[in-house]
């Protein structure tokens, strides 16, 4: 059974927007290559990190939600630590009220964009 997972990954304020772009393209490919639907993808930009982190005090955040089997995520995880643009990540596996609450706010986010 597949189950529902939301990641966020925050990479380093030095990359390019090409190069942001390559990160994401290769996490959303390591995703599909394990089986997993993607739902759902927001790029949040460069935001302000609560704390430095490897001496940055910025990173760019994306978050990512998707159906997946539960084996995808260790290999997701282990192409993150590996991946030098990468300052830190997040992976949960969301349950049905964090499921039902995205779905939520995503029709909230349509309706506003209709108006």
């Amino acid at each position: 059974m597949m189950n529902h997972y939301e990641t966020v990954f925050i990479t380093t304020p030095v990359l390019s927007e090409s190069q942001m772009k390559e990160a994401v393209d290769k996490f959303l490919g390591i995703l599909k290559d394990g089986g997993a639907e993607i739902d759902h993808e927001e790029n949040w930009g460069l935001k302000k990190l609560a704390y430095p982190i490897q001496k940055k005090s910025t990173g760019f955040y994306y978050l990512i939600e998707f159906k997946a089997e539960g084996d995808v995520i260790q290999k997701l995880e282990t192409e993150y630590r590996r991946d030098e643009r990468i300052i830190r990540f997040l992976t949960f596996k969301m349950d049905k009220y964090a499921v039902a609450y995205s779905i939520k706010k995503k029709s909230k986010k349509v309706t506003k964009a209709e108006e």
